[in-house]
């Protein structure tokens, strides 16, 4: 990872999906989004309103539990990934795909984001259930039905694997961290987006790993 900004597409919100289906699950829900350096990505689901928990991991690789230096050298199949937990009542499936593609990442970059190269760097989203992966799927196609992005969209869908929580020192880095070269050039700005392009989803308290775990 390194503190270089890489802005090739300017963020800026998206239209809402056409198709948002509902789960008939009660409870809260996870989604899975795997979006380049998870920092950022971990970032701006934090301040999304209805979402209770947003944990950096890895997904969609071979080794079990596998550790950063493993999946930093792209041998084991992981992308760096953000499991959301979130409150379906106050925000939809849906609307997290909007913020997901009008924040976090530019979905044309084919196993990059920004100054990190390699496919654990990859844009994919790993579905849980048929209403996720079809309005995913609408979503995207929707996307590029109406030319939203100048080039394809490189974004894979997929089915929910197992989900590996990074080390310790990789949760809530943007909170932790707001001054690191990083962060600043390429995080920050994601976080700021998701404010001025959604202030009816935003709140300003992250929700932190750290916090949820000292309120349990």
């Amino acid at each position: 990872m390194q503190p270089s900004a890489f802005a090739e597409t300017a963020p800026r919100a998206l239209p809402p999906p056409m198709l948002d289906i509902a789960s008939d699950r009660a409870g809260l829900q996870t989604a899975v989004f795997a979006g380049g350096c998870f920092w950022g990505v971990q970032a701006a689901f934090q301040h999304v309103a209805g979402v209770n928990q947003a944990v950096s991991g890895y997904a969609g690789g071979q080794v079990p539990d596998p550790k950063y230096e493993q999946v930093s050298t792209g041998a084991t199949g992981h992308a760096e990934a953000v499991r959301v937990t979130f409150d379906p009542g106050r925000v939809s499936y849906g609307k997290l795909l909007e913020i997901f593609f009008s924040v976090a990442l530019d979905p044309t970059q084919v196993d990059r984001q920004g100054p990190d190269r390699g496919t654990q760097y990859r844009s994919e989203l790993f579905v849980d259930g048929p209403e996720q992966d079809r309005t995913a799927r609408a979503y995207v196609a929707q996307l590029e039905a109406a030319h939203a992005f100048s080039r394809p969209i490189a974004t894979r869908i997929g089915p929910a694997v197992p989900f590996y929580p990074a080390e310790a020192y990789h949760q809530d880095y943007l909170v932790r961290h707001p001054d690191a070269p990083y962060i600043v050039y390429n995080d920050l700005p994601k976080v700021r987006s998701l404010e001025a392009l959604f202030p009816e989803n935003w709140q300003a308290m992250p929700a932190t790993v750290s916090k949820l775990a000292s309120d349990n």
